[in-house]
């Protein structure tokens, strides 16, 4: 699986940006998708994934202001952002994983995309 992620760009707190994420591949509708984000000096931290039947999970940080949603059949998976804030400012990075759980830590993932850069300015 190969993930593209696109999107992202320089915002005010409190507009909303899209970032979506094609996959490239055999069987996308099966993977978990997920999205991590990592700020500058920070650790990588999870953001929100989606099962293959749309269920979902958030973390606290976004939960209430960020959506996940996938397109099984154009493979896509986006993150549609909305109240941003200048903490939401970080490289984003689109995951997958092939499995029936719902992994929330960035070494239960095996394939990644190259990351896009969202900056919240205040």
């Amino acid at each position: 699986v190969q993930l593209q992620a696109s999107g992202g760009g320089l915002v005010q707190a409190g507009a909303s940006l899209r970032l979506s994420c094609a996959a490239s591949g055999r069987a996308f509708s099966r993977y978990i998708m997920g999205w991590f984000r990592q700020a500058l000096g920070k650790e990588r931290e999870f953001v929100a994934a989606i099962k293959w039947n749309g269920y979902t999970t958030y973390a606290d940080s976004v939960k209430g202001r960020f959506t996940i949603s996938r397109d099984n059949a154009k493979n896509t998976v986006s993150l549609q952002m909305n109240s941003l804030k200048p903490e939401d400012t970080a490289v984003y990075f689109c995951t997958a994983e092939d499995t029936q759980q719902m992994p929330l830590m960035p070494h239960e993932y095996y394939y990644w995309g190259q990351g896009t850069l969202v900056t919240v300015s205040s």
